[in-house]
Parts: C-alpha cells; sequence; structure tokens
C-alpha cells in the first residue's frame, strides 16, 4: 500500500507543481516580496497537507514559544526533503533559504525560486560568494524575513551525523543575528534518495535562540551542534547508539547505527 500511494504522491508533484508554478509566474509581476513568498508557501501548506492524508505523514511542533519576534537565522537538521517543504508552511515568518544559483534554472520550481527573494550563490565568486551572502542575507533581514540552512550541508542518513559546517554560524555571527536551532526526525517517514513515503509522527523541535554578539564562530557552531545532536537523541533515542559527546574538537564521534526507514522511530 506505502508503493501505491507513493505512486500517488509523485503524481501530486509532477500534477499540480507545474499549474502551480505558471500561478506565480502569472501573479508575482503584481505583488510585493512578502505576497510572493505566502503565495509560494501555500505549496508548501498544500503538499503537507497531502503527504498527511495521503502517505500518514503528521508532525507536531515543540518550543514554537521559541521563536523570536526579530531577526534570526535558522539551523536545521538535515535528513529528509520533509522538513524543506514543512518549514516554509510551519513558520510564521517568510523564510529565506541559501542555494547555489545554478537552481533557478530547473523548470517551474526553480524559475518560480528565481522570482523570490532568496539568497544566491555564485561560487564561481569563490571567496567573494560569503560577502555577497552576507550582503544579501543582511538585507532580507532587515526585512523581516529569517535566513534558514542547513549546517550539514546534505540530507543525512538516520541516525548518523554529518560535519557541522561552519557557513551558517560565521553568517549569523557576520549579521549579529540570534541562531535558532532546530531538529526533527523527518527521515523515518522520507529518507533521503528514497521515493517511497512512510506513515509517521514528525516531531520539530524549537530550540532556544543562541545569541552571536561577541562570540566566536566556532564557539557558536559547538553549541549550535551540541543542542541539535542532543535533542536528536531525546527525540530519536533509538536511532543512537548513545548521548551526544564531542571529542576532543568539539565534534561529535561519528559512532551511529542507522535504523530501517519507515520504523516506528518516527513516532517517538
Amino acid at each position: 500500500m506505502m508503493r501505491v500511494t507513493s505512486v500517488l504522491a509523485l503524481l501530486y508533484f509532477a500534477v499540480f507543481t507545474v499549474p502551480y508554478a505558471i500561478f506565480c509566474f502569472l501573479s508575482f509581476p503584481f505583488l510585493n516580496a512578502h505576497r510572493r513568498y505566502w503565495v509560494a508557501a501555500g505549496w508548501c501548506k498544500v503538499t503537507v497537507g497531502v503527504l498527511r492524508r495521503l502517505n500518514g505523514i503528521d508532525y507536531r511542533v515543540e518550543g514554537r514559544e521559541n521563536l523570536p519576534d526579530g531577526p534570526a537565522v535558522l539551523l536545521v537538521k538535515h535528513q529528509s526533503a520533509w522538513e524543506t517543504i514543512a518549514l516554509p508552511a510551519l513558520m510564521p515568518k517568510p523564510l529565506c533559504f541559501v542555494f547555489k544559483r545554478e537552481l533557478v534554472y530547473v523548470p517551474f520550481f526553480g524559475w518560480a525560486l528565481g522570482m523570490l527573494k532568496m539568497i544566491k550563490i555564485d561560487r564561481k565568486q569563490g571567496n567573494a560568494a560569503f560577502a555577497s551572502v552576507l550582503r544579501q542575507g543582511r538585507a532580507r533581514l532587515a526585512d523581516r524575513s529569517w535566513v534558514i540552512m542547513f549546517p550539514e550541508g546534505t540530507r543525512i542518513p538516520v541516525g548518523q551525523q554529518g560535519k557541522y559546517k561552519s557557513g551558517g554560524t560565521r553568517f549569523a555571527v557576520g549579521a549579529e543575528a540570534p541562531i535558532v536551532p532546530i531538529a526533527h526526525n523527518a527521515g523515518h517517514v522520507w529518507p533521503r534518495h528514497a521515493w517511497i513515503k512512510y506513515p509517521g509522527l514528525v516531531t520539530v523541535s524549537i530550540g532556544k535562540p543562541i545569541p552571536t554578539a561577541g562570540r566566536s564562530i566556532d564557539e557558536v557552531n559547538r553549541e549550535v551542534e551540541a543542542w541539535i545532536e542532543t535533542e536528536m537523541r531525546r527525540l530519536d533515542p533509538n536511532a543512537y547508539d548513545g548521548p551526544y559527546v564531542p571529542d576532543a574538537k568539539g565534534s561529535a564521534p561519528r559512532r551511529a547505527r542507522t535504523r530501517a526507514a519507515g520504523d516506528s522511530g518516527a513516532g517517538a
């Protein structure tokens, strides 16, 4: 049955995304940046609802009260495609994703993305790329958006931990914005590199803002990693060998066993 509902989900993406993107192309020229974002986020809200009803992927959010009123940089655990779709639907302010410039050339999805005020990285700029990210990001924060990044860079299998890159922390320190760490266990319901979607309950946990003013990038990055990885073990204890213990350099040893995709841990 999960194969059938997963095929239906693929058909939904194919059938719904193209006309919605065309609707965005037609309406965006008449809308300001924030209204454009919320129109695009409507696709995310509909999709989260479809995944809940069709594939049985439900969710709950813990720590909403930790979200600040002012500027913030969200650093999020990356396990699945689910969180990239769900977070714009769940957050109360526009999210500004950081992505490589080449994505705007992806038909329909990328074209609509290019019409939004996101942060585009041109890797050909080399060292100048970060200055561009900082400049764009400060403008987005001033415009009442939140910047969102995935410090591990890529989707990580359930029960494992990637290297926490310092780019997001470096940006937050440079922009003098607090960091909101977010953990979740969406990898159980929509594993990376998998088209089958499993029913389950995703818990999204939002941590208290981590201040960056007057602190070093390494210090803040270690605190972000420690909070997210400790919280991951609380949300999904059976997926890990034990509690989070940073090594001498402040990074966790990559000792973890991966559970089978679709295990009941999604409801932990």
